[in-house]
């Protein structure tokens, strides 16, 4: 292996370096979507030093009033999306039936802002651990 091969081995497993080096096919917008959605719905209010307002409630500081809490984390994550994620519009946010009856799941529909794509659907669920995991319909 020549040593310009062997700096490309060692390349990052995400980023633009990979990208730049040939090492990662571009994503779709969707999939693009979903990990974004993934990690601002991961984060809490008052986490990130940059932005203290990105991120959602923390579920367990408002669990105590379940179910009415469960419309508060709702408008927390359309909140948040509204304003951290510029690609979508039209944003529909509604509690939907998990298999798993200790989570809770939403599903988000929306349209992006570019009018060339067609409508997007995600499905989000909050394990018991407190994460969410994002996965597009």
């Amino acid at each position: 292996m020549s040593g310009g091969d062997a700096r490309l081995s060692r390349a990052p497993a995400r980023g633009l370096y990979r990208r730049l080096a040939g090492g990662q096919s571009r994503r779709s917008d969707q999939e693009a979507v979903v990990a974004h959605l993934q990690a601002i719905l991961n984060t809490h209010i008052g986490e990130s030093l940059s932005s203290a307002e990105l991120g959602i409630i923390d579920f367990a500081d408002v669990v105590h009033n379940f179910p009415a809490s469960a419309q508060a984390l709702l408008h927390s994550i359309r909140a948040t999306i509204l304003q951290y994620e510029p690609r979508l519009r039209t944003l529909n946010i509604q509690p939907v039936a998990s298999s798993d009856p200790l989570a809770l799941a939403f599903e988000i529909s929306a349209r992006y802002v570019d009018e060339r794509r067609g409508p997007l659907r995600l499905r989000t669920e909050l394990s018991v651990s407190g994460r969410f995991h994002v996965q597009g319909s």
